[in-house]
């Protein structure tokens, strides 16, 4: 039995959602999202309500369940509302500029870096250090802002670098925190 495979989504108001065949469309204020549906889970649209149910209990068609429940209910939440993640620079003189389409990154490199976004993607920068990015697709938003931060991820000796909004960065000591461990014991003389 799996719970949350079983656990209808609602549609909210204003959200029209239609099947043919083995893709479903939803549209929303804020756009439109399609996705092609495994032949092994079956939806239904009754009323305000979507169910999905699977053809067997074998293990990958258990898990198939789960997952297309969540990425319908992704999609009519991200129609609606839309998604978004946040970043933050870290550095001395790191700063972004631009906004909308189009992103300009000054990282430590001796070029500025330009990002051009995606259809369904939009860029928010606010105090030259903060990046928001926004879509409807959450798989895309998630991406996106994976792939600004992989430019360059935070140092792990000091820190600096893209990185999400509140992500924790341990950090190591290094070689200047080794001093005193080997103390005395090189040279051999008397």
């Amino acid at each position: 039995m799996s719970r949350i495979g079983d656990a209808p989504i609602l549609i909210s108001e204003g959200i029209t959602i239609e099947k043919d065949g083995r893709s479903l469309v939803v549209n929303g204020p804020k756009g439109s999202l399609r996705m092609e549906i495994s032949p092994d889970v079956k939806v239904e649209i009754q009323g305000n309500q979507i169910k999905i149910s699977r053809t067997n209990d074998l293990p990958k068609i258990k898990a198939m369940h789960g997952l297309t429940r969540n990425l319908i209910a992704n999609m009519i939440t991200g129609v609606k509302e839309g998604w978004s993640k946040d970043l933050e620079l870290v550095g001395v003189g790191f700063r972004a500029a631009g906004g909308g389409n189009k992103l300009t990154l000054n990282i430590g490199f001796s070029h500025p870096v330009e990002i051009d976004t995606p259809e369904g993607i939009s860029f928010e920068v606010s105090d030259n250090t903060k990046i928001k990015v926004s879509g409807i697709d959450k798989q895309l938003v998630g991406q996106v802002t994976a792939n600004i931060r992989s430019i360059k991820p935070p140092d792990v000796y000091k820190g600096k670098g893209i990185r999400y909004q509140g992500e924790y960065v341990r950090k190591k000591i290094g070689k200047a925190g080794k001093v005193g461990a080997g103390v005395g014991t090189a040279g051999g003389g008397k």
